[in-house]
């Protein structure tokens, strides 16, 4: 368990061109993202990634005091597929294509009215599943990147931890095109987020997570 600490505030970046890195496994280290919304309707979240873990793996936690998945990415390592999970009501998406050590583009959309939940995974759709409907999304929003919430801000094991490198990190209160996503996965333009944007991001550091430059990163 890690025992010291260090939290940086940092005020609202342009942080194109730079990355997370999460350089070893860890129950603390966490990058804590503040939304531009705190209720909304639907969701899509997008990110690029690498790492080389084989266990499970988190990639987008959401938390309300209500639901500590209200929204969550996860990969398990075990059953190789995705568990997208809304108000901890779980859906599970079979990849074929989840390769270590390769950069992934990675999307998933949700739409609480329908409750339909799909995946995208290096412009690759999946099909559609139902999770759960609800009417909208709110109360007090915790959004973390690298550890997975099992309650509101909080909960980590050091076994569901990210280790790697990640960037690019948006997020919508509505339910992106199939033209919209397919621009974000060939690195085209699209519209930034409008609840998380890479481009304009308050965030908050805690513990052992690094922000580089990715010029060395070849796409």
């Amino acid at each position: 368990r890690d025992v010291n600490l260090v939290t940086v505030l940092l005020f609202p970046a342009y942080l194109s061109g730079k990355m997370f890195i999460f350089p070893r496994e860890t129950n603390t280290a966490h990058v804590k993202l503040s939304p531009l919304k705190q209720n909304f309707n639907s969701v899509t979240v997008c990110q690029r990634f690498f790492t080389d873990l084989i266990r499970g793996h988190v990639h987008f936690s959401l938390a309300t005091p209500s639901y500590s998945n209200t929204f969550l990415v996860y990969w398990d390592g075990t059953d190789k597929e995705f568990e997208i999970s809304t108000m901890d009501t779980t859906g599970l998406f079979g990849v074929e294509d989840y390769k270590r050590n390769t950069w992934h583009s990675l999307c998933t959309t949700w739409d609480p009215v329908s409750g339909l939940v799909q995946l995208w995974l290096d412009g690759q759709p999946s099909v559609k599943k139902f999770t759960r409907s609800v009417s909208n999304i709110r109360g007090s929003l915790i959004i973390m990147l690298g550890q997975e919430q099992d309650s509101h801000g909080g909960g980590f094991d050091i076994k569901q931890s990210f280790v790697g490198m990640m960037y690019d990190v948006h997020m919508w209160d509505y339910v992106l095109s199939t033209c919209e996503i397919q621009n974000y996965m060939d690195y085209r333009s699209f519209t930034p987020g409008n609840v998380l944007n890479w481009r304009a991001m308050d965030y908050q550091i805690i513990g052992q997570v690094l922000l580089e430059n990715r010029a060395m990163v070849c796409l």
